[in-house]
């Protein structure tokens, strides 16, 4: 059986693959641990000069977090395995941020949620023809983590608090304009800038194979996305919303209906916090409620409602309504001895 994720260093490059196409390459605990000990290991090795990473099937990158296990897991009442997981995952988002040589990830198909937090803190972000970028954690009772308040709260105006809560999709050149990405490679080119890669280690190829992408429409969208997202409360942006006509206007309505109100809120929180700090912050805001998720929030009635049973029919703990805004600040508050800190080399 092959190898979730294939490692190995030829030329000049370090290389990592994930390697479960049929799982559209959903990110696994062990995944995420043998990623970690590549970079580990090539961080003082002189004979890798870059890092590329990229995945093997057309339809994902990586389309997440391997979230059915953690549903077992988390339905069993045995939290300290999904906390386990975040927290390594966690780690390995910081890792790549402060990587001392470039990393170079290459997203084709889905890049959500766990994907984002591989790709989405890169220094070199490639996205193609068939990239489709987002996070959609609300709708499964979650908030945008992996650093993804971090990456949407730097995003234009408020478009990553409408990315955050509608978990709208970004093909190449809106990825580009929220900074989720940097460069758009035509895909067809993407062999041959890696063999590049490898063979010279030399990033400043990606810049000479980038071309200019189209067909975004955020950037022309931003106006009316600042005026219907910038309201203190999801209660007051969904009022907003409900009284503008416009098809984007009822579009993003009816995806923000689809999202756990606490989860909701609690991203909002976030989002907004996550402007003011560093990626550390971030993380350690995330861990917060993903600590609390599987016991105190929406997580597995999401997980079961979207993944397991597949009625898509959720039954909120604030179903009908929102939550007070204490409970938003519990969600988030600190947890002491069980905080998110980073631990061996980050930097």
């Amino acid at each position: 059986m092959s190898e979730d994720v294939i490692i190995r260093k030829p030329g000049r490059a370090g290389h990592i693959t994930l390697n479960r196409p049929d799982a559209l390459n959903a990110l696994t605990g062990d995944m995420s641990i043998a990623i970690e000990n590549a970079l580990d290991a090539w961080r003082e090795d002189d004979a890798v000069e870059v890092v590329i990473m990229d995945a093997n099937g057309p339809k994902a990158f990586c389309a997440g977090g391997d979230i059915a296990k953690l549903y077992e897991k988390g339905s069993a009442g045995e939290y300290e395995f999904g906390r386990a997981f975040w927290h390594q995952e966690y780690q390995v988002n910081l890792k790549i941020s402060d990587y001392p040589k470039p990393v170079v990830v290459f997203m084709q198909g889905f890049t959500m949620g766990g994907g984002v937090g591989l790709a989405g803190h890169a220094s070199h972000r490639i996205v193609g023809e068939t990239t489709k970028i987002a996070m959609p954690e609300c709708g499964i009772g979650l908030i945008p983590d992996v650093g993804g308040t971090y990456l949407l709260g730097r995003a234009p105006g408020e478009i990553g608090v409408y990315l955050g809560l509608t978990g709208t999709r970004m093909e190449a050149e809106d990825a580009i304009y929220a900074s989720f990405a940097d460069w758009f490679v035509p895909q067809e080119r993407w062999g041959d800038l890696k063999s590049t890669l490898i063979q010279d280690g030399d990033v400043t190829a990606i810049q000479t194979a980038a071309q200019d992408p189209t067909g975004g429409i955020l950037a022309q969208l931003q106006p009316e996305i600042d005026r219907l997202f910038a309201a203190d409360t999801v209660p007051d942006i969904r009022q907003s919303l409900a009284q503008e006509g416009t098809e984007f206007a009822q579009s993003a309505r009816k995806k923000l209906a689809k999202g756990s109100p606490l989860a909701l809120g609690c991203a909002l929180n976030a989002i907004r916090a996550a402007r003011r700090g560093d990626l550390t912050d971030a993380l350690a805001r995330e861990f917060r409620f993903s600590y609390r998720a599987q016991e105190y929030g929406d997580f597995i009635e999401g997980i079961r409602a979207q993944i397991i049973d597949r009625d898509f029919a959720p039954k909120w703990r604030h179903d009908g309504g929102d939550p007070h805004e204490n409970e938003v600040i519990e969600m988030l508050a600190d947890l002491g001895a069980n905080e998110w800190t980073p631990t061996g080399d980050t930097q």
